[in-house]
């Protein structure tokens, strides 16, 4: 899951895609709309893969967070984020039991379900195992014929000869 181009910004729902540098900020399109718009230097944007939740010895990457809940929904989506509180921090109690519970707050585990279910409606919550299958697939579809001409290509490379005036 490559959450480095999702970002959350602040004072705006929802999660947005970067798209390009502009002159003062950056430009950004909605997930869920489509729509395009400046996101300023002004603006607290953060990407989603620097976002982690506090626990009692660590922090924990969102990514991770996101790994949990997938497995434990066999990869449906997560509680709405309308649900109450208490069901909402039950539930992410069962997730990651030891988080840090005066500095995580029901905003944020609200966020973190309404992210996950915006992610997971767009079908962007690639797992590292799925990642993973999908390189295998990709080399075994490879025909041998190609890796022996990559392999014959490497070994018939001239070696550097050394420049004039140096020694061997």
């Amino acid at each position: 899951m490559n959450l480095k181009d999702i970002l959350a910004i602040s004072g705006y729902p929802g999660l947005f895609r970067y798209i390009s540098q502009a002159k003062n900020g950056i430009i950004v399109e909605s997930l869920i709309d489509k729509k395009r718009m400046p996101a300023y230097a002004s603006a607290k944007v953060s990407a989603l893969e620097d976002i982690a939740i506090f626990t009692e010895s660590a922090e924990v990457p969102l990514g991770d967070i996101f790994s949990k809940i997938f497995e434990k929904e066999s990869g449906g989506p997560a509680p709405a984020a309308k649900s109450s509180p208490e069901v909402l921090m039950k539930y992410f109690m069962e997730i990651l039991p030891d988080f840090d519970k005066s500095r995580v707050y029901a905003s944020d585990i609200k966020k973190v379900f309404s992210w996950y279910n915006i992610l997971h409606g767009l079908d962007l919550l690639n797992l590292p195992e799925e990642e993973k299958k999908e390189e295998e697939n990709k080399e075994t579809t490879e025909k041998p014929a190609e890796k022996a001409e990559t392999a014959k290509k490497e070994k018939a490379k001239p070696a550097k000869k050394p420049a004039a005036g140096t020694k061997k």
